[in-house]
């Protein structure tokens, strides 16, 4: 199953081209972009706009989106990233006494504080994401402000009413990056 972490979508004009994996994404813009249209692709988790090196042939535009990483420390194949953390030295003392030591201790806590909060973080990315995309992609379409404060104050009904007469792509892409916002029933679709 493909998340929206690794996801972009592209277009042309108003004209969704493609949507997928980025090595899927980046071929067909490049495909699309032959026309001398500019093309635009955009992240679908985050609604920032993203660019790949579209030089070259497939194999090589495929080479670059996914080059080979040196090895870093930590425990790469289970996920596990080394990093800087920076505490007061009671604070280290503390994650110290804990059982498992200061790595599992803070992995605990993080993940206490996302489930905690896990609905509310998920409702603001997927606000920011569309707002991200909206601006770039629907600035001028009409009652885009309006759209914009239905999104922020949760109102589904106002949100698809407004953008309704927007064109279908942009409609349709701005919907499925809200849909978290809203909780709606096929937000995870």
């Amino acid at each position: 199953m493909q998340t929206t972490e690794n996801r972009c979508t592209a277009f042309q004009g108003v004209r969704k081209i493609a949507s997928g994996a980025r090595a899927e994404v980046a071929l067909a813009a490049k495909r699309a972009g032959d026309t001398g249209e500019a093309v635009l692709i955009f992240d679908d988790m985050t609604g920032k706009q993203v660019e790949f090196d579209l030089r070259g042939s497939d194999a090589e535009i495929l080479a670059r989106l996914d080059p080979a990483e040196p090895r870093k420390p930590g425990r790469p194949k289970l996920g596990v990233t080394a990093r800087e953390v920076t505490l007061l030295p009671r604070q280290w003392d503390w994650l110290n006494g804990q059982p498992g030591g200061a790595s599992v201790t803070l992995r605990k806590l993080v993940d206490a504080a996302r489930n905690a909060n896990g609905g509310r973080e998920r409702k603001w990315q997927a606000q920011e994401a569309a707002d991200r995309f909206m601006l770039a992609m629907a600035g001028n379409q009409p009652h885009y402000e309006e759209v914009g404060r239905a999104l922020y104050a949760g109102n589904v009904q106002r949100f698809i009413d407004l953008i309704e007469g927007w064109p279908q792509g942009i409609r349709d892409h701005v919907r499925r990056l809200a849909e978290p916002a809203f909780d709606w029933p096929d937000a995870a679709n």
